[in-house]
C-alpha cells in the first residue's frame, strides 16, 4: 500500500476534480476531444461519471480502511483497480474505433489502463475467499 496510496490519491482525487471541471465547463476548447459538443458524445462522456465516482469511493475507502488496519481494504483496492482499468480501456477502445488520436486524452487513459496491472497481481493473491 506504500506506493499504491499515492496512485489512489492522485487518481481518485483527479477523477473528482475532472468531473468538477467538466461540470463547470472549464476545460479549454483546444483540449477537448473531437466533436466534444455533440450531444451523443456529451452523453458518452457523462456516462463515465458513476463509474469514475465509484472508483474514487472504493479507492479512498480502501485508504481509510488500511489506516484503520481493517483487512477489507484489500477487496476495495482490487475493485478500485479493476474498475480503473475498465474506465481507461473503455475510453481508449472508443477513440480507437472512432479513429481519434490525441495524446492529451490518450495518455491519461492509457495510464488508467496500465497502472492497475502493476498492483493487481499482488493484491488478488491477498484477497481471502469467502
Amino acid at each position: 500500500m506504500r506506493r499504491l496510496r499515492y496512485y489512489f490519491l492522485a487518481v481518485d482525487i483527479g477523477f473528482i476534480v475532472y468531473w468538477i471541471i467538466t461540470a463547470f465547463k472549464l476545460i479549454p476548447a483546444e483540449f477537448l476531444f473531437p466533436d466534444y459538443k455533440d450531444p451523443l458524445l456529451v452523453a458518452w462522456n457523462w456516462s463515465f461519471l458513476p463509474l469514475d465516482l465509484f472508483i474514487s469511493f472504493t479507492g479512498l475507502s480502501s485508504l481509510y480502511l488500511f489506516r484503520r488496519a481493517d483487512g477489507r481494504w484489500i477487496s476495495l483496492a482490487v475493485i478500485s483497480l479493476v474498475l480503473t482499468f475498465c474506465s481507461g480501456l473503455q475510453a481508449i477502445a472508443f477513440w480507437s474505433i472512432q479513429g481519434w488520436f490525441d495524446w492529451t486524452w490518450w495518455l491519461p487513459n492509457l495510464f488508467l489502463l496500465i497502472y492497475p496491472l502493476f498492483f493487481l497481481p499482488s493484491l488478488i493473491g491477498r484477497v481471502s475467499p469467502g
